[in-house]
């Protein structure tokens, strides 16, 4: 390589980079185009240099460049946190949440008939039901005084603080574990399940059915379809390692990462409404039906918002996944 004709060749193209990367903060929709193209070339042409072994102060100074360039680019110069924040709830949230609604809607299935059948399976058998929830004397204690002063022995901010943190850690949980072939997921959805169940069939043998179902219902049917679709992103996620289709499996496990990524952020606000209804409007004097019915609204809502905006989403053909400009650009040998 002739390094002199090749820094005349390409010295206007690093001076305009470095120009632009002083001027980040301030560069039009144009300007910010014009940097990535420049920093990718620029970047390919640091490559070269490096493969040709000449000049090392030239390198050190593209290095400099380069990181630079990188910085201002990657980092979105041109992009507010709001406008991030924005394109979050609007496209990736809901997008990755309608992309695997199947998967939602199977586990929750599942799971809802799998406490059925354990509740069951409990009211029916004494025995079983005094090894699970303890003696007669311990049923009816938790019957007629636990499980309702569960909901309204702190205060409402402590009590939704601490039920939003419970509820997604066991939401991180088990998307996370998913990647354990998603065996962690099954054991985490098993444990739910039974103790719906079982708190269900001690409730209803005991002629409190009423009363759980209008506590449980108006925070829990956001709380459940948030935990269901973590639950579901984490089986997905293993899935993926069993069966990742035609993609390599290190790029779907990795896809597939990001989009639990996604998930698990925007179900910290899910969870922080399903906790606010658990601490303020399951143990308020609201009528039974009003409460039920605020529940609904909710979760209607947020089912609605994840079919509705991400079914849009993806009918534009837009992406959930982070988008990065690559590092260099193809070059012939």
């Amino acid at each position: 390589m002739d390094v002199d004709a090749f820094v005349a060749a390409h010295r206007a193209q690093w001076d305009r980079l470095d120009a632009l990367v002083r001027r980040r903060r301030v560069l039009s929709g144009a300007e910010v185009d014009e940097l990535v193209a420049l920093y990718q070339r620029t970047a390919t042409h640091l490559s070269q240099l490096r493969s040709a072994g000449h000049d090392p102060a030239l390198v050190a100074r593209l290095s400099t460049t380069v990181a630079r360039a990188r910085a201002a680019a990657v980092g979105g110069a041109h992009v507010s946190t709001w406008q991030s924040v924005a394109r979050f709830f609007a496209v990736s949230f809901p997008l990755a949440a309608y992309r695997i609604r199947w998967w939602w809607l199977a586990t929750a299935a599942g799971s809802l008939a799998l406490a059925l059948v354990i509740g069951w399976w409990l009211a029916r058998s004494p025995t079983a039901m005094t090894g699970l929830a303890g003696s007669p004397q311990r049923q009816a204690y938790y019957v007629n005084h636990e499980f309702r002063q569960y909901y309204s022995q702190y205060s409402g901010q402590s009590f939704g603080s601490e039920v939003w943190t419970h509820n997604s850690l066991l939401a991180a949980e088990m998307l996370i574990s998913g990647i354990f072939l998603g065996l962690p997921t099954l054991a985490l959805l098993l444990a739910n399940a039974l103790d719906i169940g079982s708190a269900g069939a001690v409730m209803i043998t005991h002629g409190k059915g009423t009363e759980f179902f209008a506590l449980i219902l108006p925070h829990g049917m956001l709380e459940l379809s948030s935990v269901f679709l973590a639950a579901a992103a984490g089986l997905r996620l293993g899935w993926c390692i069993i069966d990742p289709g035609p993609r390599p499996r290190g790029q779907a496990l990795a896809e597939e990462g990001r989009a639990a990524i996604t998930l698990a952020l925007g179900l910290i606000a899910a969870l922080l409404v399903s906790g606010s209804l658990e601490a303020f409007v399951t143990p308020s004097s609201l009528p039974t039906w009003a409460r039920i019915l605020i529940g609904a609204a909710v979760v209607t809502a947020f089912i609605g918002y994840v079919v509705g905006v991400g079914g849009r989403a993806s009918r534009a053909g837009l992406s959930a996944d982070i988008a990065e400009a690559p590092d260099v650009l193809p070059v012939t040998a």
